[in-house]
């Protein structure tokens, strides 16, 4: 049997998490959330087994340890760095954009304005996670303007 689909968001905005969820939920209830307040909490939760998620979903600007920290370290693991990372972030600064890229993140998308842009991302996501992601985070890139780097 398949096991389910498992988006973590790292975030330490608790709106923004509830809202991610909430949304996720309306999406596909059958994907499974997890979320961690900080990077340091997420490769705790990554290393000890407790979640293995399809996606992870990385704030740029946390306390403790940020999304660029996070990122650095969950490429430099062997057992982590197969896991495709989604910078999700207000920031929209090319540098940002840039840096992530080129550390390993498969795309950048700034916090959507809407609930609607974020139903359309998550959509896209979660029904390819397993098939064909890449393809779907293009089409994303040309249909909702959140998607810097899609």
């Amino acid at each position: 049997m398949k096991n389910p689909t498992t988006f973590l968001l790292v975030d330490d905005d608790l709106d923004d998490t509830s809202l991610f969820e909430e949304v996720l939920q309306q999406v596909d209830p059958a994907v499974v959330f997890a979320s961690a307040s900080n990077g340091q909490e997420a490769l705790a939760a990554l290393r000890e087994g407790t979640t293995r998620p399809d996606v992870i979903f990385l704030d740029l600007n946390m306390p403790r340890m940020d999304g660029r920290q996070c990122l650095a370290a969950l490429k430099e693991d062997d057992t982590l760095k197969q896991i495709p990372v989604i910078m999700y972030t207000t920031s929209s600064q090319p540098k940002d954009v840039e840096q992530a890229m080129q550390k390993g993140a498969v795309s950048f998308i700034t916090k959507p304005t809407s609930i609607r842009e974020l139903q359309e991302i998550l959509e896209a996501i979660a029904g390819n996670v397993h098939y064909d992601l890449h393809t779907a985070l293009k089409t994303l890139r040309q249909t909702v303007p959140a998607c810097v780097i899609c």
